[in-house]
């Protein structure tokens, strides 16, 4: 399997677990990659809103949610014709899922996802939707001396070149009173808290997207690209204020250890590469967690 394709396997895992990661009832966010020495700027504006619907005498919660993502993503107009098209890339989850209560510490999840992701120069086409899912158990223990929370699961992309499910698993614990641990896929890290709702993190983890090109891009060559892809592995440290139990404002700041931005044709191979420069990474937001 290419070096694409690994990462690509690992980044749709973040897309689709991100439920279990950060299960949030709100949250605004803004990001910002600057320009690097490739001549190339990327930002995203992030909005997510989940709500949950307490079902059999609030035992089992149906959620119902939705996430957008907006990328400007500004290259040199001088790479190839019509670089403007992808100027403004867009994705839209909606996100269904039902949490079954199994026993007093395990729950169940099943998660329905339908998302349009495209550049949108043009009227909706078949190509911008694709349905994903994802099953999987959670345990969530708070009110004992070592909080923790481990997420196991299966996640199936349509988008994805491996089509088979690809395992979830996320672990994060309290090991002392002012500290804890994250360990998963695609995330890992720690955390280290203060008593007046402060805390800082560190964390290792994968970012991307992978967005249809609608009215397709000609290059050199005769080939065309249809799809863009990104993928980058970032190392960041992060402060996050908690305003109340589950108000919280934070700001994070970083640099990839690699990034591939690169033009796609219709067998998903890399056929036109628009940034792989190392850079400064930014991100900062508010949220409200469940």
């Amino acid at each position: 399997m290419s070096r694409f394709k690994w990462f690509l396997f690992i980044v749709i895992i973040a897309y689709y677990t991100g439920w279990g990661q950060t299960p949030d009832v709100f949250r605004a966010e803004y990001m910002l990659m600057p320009e690097n020495r490739a001549g190339v700027e990327t930002s995203r504006i992030k909005l997510l809103a989940n709500i949950p619907i307490p079902v059999r005498g609030k035992k089992d919660y149906v959620v119902v949610g939705s996430e957008y993502n907006r990328y400007n993503f500004e290259v040199p107009d001088t790479l190839f014709t019509d670089s403007g098209d992808l100027k403004k890339l867009h994705i839209i989850d909606v996100n269904l899922a039902y949490v079954y209560k199994l026993t007093e510490e395990w729950r169940l999840v099943g998660v329905v996802t339908p998302r349009w992701s495209s550049n949108f120069v043009e009227e909706l086409q078949e190509d911008d939707f694709n349905i994903n899912y994802t099953v999987g158990a959670y345990q969530d223990k708070k009110n004992v001396e070592k909080p923790f929370r481990l997420v196991l699961g299966l996640s199936y992309n349509s988008t994805s070149p491996v089509q088979v499910p690809l395992p979830v698993l996320y672990y994060e614990k309290r090991f002392r009173p002012n500290w804890s641990y994250v360990l998963g896929v695609p995330k890992s890290g720690m955390k280290y808290f203060t008593p007046k709702g402060h805390f800082l993190q560190t964390e290792l983890f994968l970012d991307g997207y992978y967005v249809n090109i609608q009215n397709n891009i000609l290059l050199s060559g005769n080939t065309l690209s249809t799809d863009v892809s990104y993928t980058a592995l970032l190392l960041t440290l992060g402060y996050q204020y908690k305003i109340t139990k589950d108000m919280s404002i934070y700001l994070v700041g970083g640099h990839s250890l690699f990034q591939n931005g690169a033009l796609r044709d219709n067998e998903r191979q890399d056929i036109f590469t628009l940034n792989d420069e190392a850079g400064l990474y930014f991100r900062t937001g508010f949220r409200i967690g469940i």
